[in-house]
């Protein structure tokens, strides 16, 4: 199936060509979607297996800090290049590191390996948003916005149930089960390649190639400035926060950051990331929502299915579908605040609303601990959705219309960008506050417990003291020592509560789910601040033409009107 490109007079697509082009353009995040709920529902026994659940934040950062550092260079040489060849190559890398993440033998080992399939994955969506941005207009992307919003609610349903096969499978086909959920993404990404090559047709305005200068030194600076600064969040708690590490890894990261605002000076216009942008004040308190926004997303979705599968025994599978009525409030939102965008312009209330629901949702999951009922937490997992959804969308709408056409693969990834450097120092940090506060919290949990009647009987039972584990368990306790013995292996292996009699695990879960708690109250405090810069949003006036064709008639404008043929 193919079309013909965009009239070169107008710029403009119409319905047929537009749906054709989503065909390609849906496969490609599909991909990276569907990878995000597999894996994430998947995590914990492929970490377990691994030895590593302490250290799984590295697995997560490393895949988001390459996937953050790609996600404005892919933007740039879209707008420089065209974006299907750069489509193509970023889903060829996320194939190939794909593949790779299969033969992973530690955690250490499977971040590397995630760490380059991110490296592909930080075009999937960027590119697809620019392109979106390119071929469909501000108020009419509502129109299309059900597809997409259909997309990801099909990933999260297909998701959680491949992830929890495959996990749940300790041999499958002569391979560990755990190692398809990577492996599952090659098949789909030849499919994906496929169908991108037949469907997506763009025009591309046409650049001076002798004038196109390339941001290397930005993108180098902009390395130096992450990946210290992103470590360190993440092993701050390990190293000590003013040990000479984290020190060490403070100046560098701070020196790549003034290095990187200088190259970006210097560059101007060719600029990874233009500074012209910050001087729009609606881009800017954009970018700084999304920052606050992404924080709070990633750092409290992430722990969500631990909490599922560690205080609530849920298997990998039915976490993933424990997780849908977040995923029901976001689609609702996110299609319900389309359809009003594209009748009424208007983008500013949906924002505000969706930061205080965002703020309300963490709160109320706040108040969550090891013995509340499931009905109890679904609730405010719907809030949360809720709010994400009225956040999302409308926050790259009004950054896409507040810069000129020609930027609108740069706005597109600096929303991504932005939105992934506050997920990323949101997972680490609160990762680090997570298991940097559950021995004390477990070890509260063990004396509360030890002082009632269920629990001395428990010890005093010889069928329960004779299973192997419970009786480790109880002489940890009576007699500590310096590793922890079974007790410090449970932050590296959760799948051993599960595994103990009933009443010497309940401790365990509460000091899980009290840390999680200290989590999401830390999370909904910043997306109060979300909602506090989000009152310095300016009323923003969507664009009623594609970028595309906005460009082309920018650009027969500068050329001017045609020569009379009469002289």
């Amino acid at each position: 199936m193919t079309i013909e490109h965009a009239p070169a007079e107008t710029g403009e697509y119409t319905h047929a060509q537009v749906l054709t082009i989503l065909t390609g353009l849906m496969m490609g995040m599909f991909l990276g979607a569907l990878d995000q709920t597999i894996v994430s529902t998947a995590i914990r026994t492929i970490a377990d297996d691994l030895h590593g659940l302490s250290v799984q934040a590295w697995v997560t950062t490393a895949y988001l800090i390459t996937s953050t550092i790609a996600t404005p260079i892919y933007g740039k040489l879209g707008d420089l290049y065209g974006r299907k060849k750069l489509f193509m190559f970023a889903i060829t890398i996320f194939i190939v590191g794909s593949a790779l993440c299969s033969f992973a033998t530690s955690m250490y080992m499977l971040a590397g390996f995630r760490a380059i399939q991110g490296i592909g994955a930080g075009g999937l969506f960027t590119l697809v948003l620019a392109i979106i941005g390119d071929i469909v207009s501000p108020r009419e992307r509502a129109r299309y916005s059900g597809y997409f919003m259909a997309m990801f609610g099909t990933s999260s349903v297909l998701g959680p149930v491949i992830g929890g096969f495959f996990a749940g499978q300790s041999v499958l086909f002569g391979v560990a089960g755990w190692r398809w959920v990577f492996l599952v993404n090659v098949p789909l990404g030849v499919a994906a390649l496929i169908v991108v090559a037949r469907t997506l047709h763009l025009h591309q305005q046409a650049r001076d190639r002798a004038s196109i200068r390339i941001d290397w030194w930005g993108a180098t600076w902009l390395v130096v400035a992450l990946v210290p600064l992103l470590t360190v969040a993440e092993q701050g708690r390990q190293w000590g926060w003013d040990s000479g590490r984290s020190l060490t890894a403070f100046v560098i990261g701070a020196v790549g950051l003034v290095a990187f605002v200088w190259a970006e000076a210097r560059m101007g216009e060719a600029a990874l990331i233009p500074l012209r942008i910050f001087r729009v004040r609606a881009a800017a308190v954009a970018i700084a929502a999304s920052v606050i926004v992404g924080m709070a997303m990633f750092g409290g979705i992430m722990l969500l299915p631990l909490y599922m599968q560690i205080v609530h025994d849920a298997s990998p599978t039915e976490a993933g579908f424990l997780m849908l009525p977040m995923v029901v409030g976001m689609m609702a939102a996110s299609i319900g605040s389309g359809q009003v965008i594209s009748r009424t312009g208007r983008t500013r209330p949906f924002p505000l609303v969706g930061s205080l629901l965002i703020t309300a949702g963490l709160l109320l999951l706040s108040r969550t601990g090891a013995d509340t009922p499931l009905i109890e937490v679904l609730l405010p997992m719907f809030v949360l959705g809720l709010g994400l959804g009225n956040c999302m969308q409308p926050l790259l709408l009004i950054l896409q219309s507040a810069v000129p056409p020609r930027d609108i693969g740069v706005a597109s990834s600096s929303a991504t960008f932005f939105r992934q450097i506050g997920g990323t120092l949101g997972v680490a940090i609160f990762l680090s506050i997570l298991f940097g506060s559950v021995g004390g919290n477990i070890a509260n949990a063990v004396r509360a417990d030890a002082a009632t009647p269920a629990w001395a009987a428990t010890v005093r039972d010889p069928q329960v003291m004779a299973d192997p584990l419970n009786r480790a368990v109880v002489q940890a306790l009576q007699h500590p020592t310096p590793d922890g013995g079974v007790l410090g292996q449970v932050q590296d292996d959760s799948s051993i509560i599960g595994r103990m009699n009933a009443v010497l695990a309940h401790p365990f879960k509460v000091g899980f789910a009290d840390s999680m708690a200290s989590v999401f109250l830390i999370a909904g405090v910043v997306a109060f601040l979300a909602f506090l810069v989000l009152l310095w949003m300016p009323k923003v006036e969507l664009r009623a033409t594609s970028a595309s064709a906005a460009s082309r008639a920018d650009a027969v404008a500068a050329a001017g009107p045609p020569a009379d043929p009469r002289g």
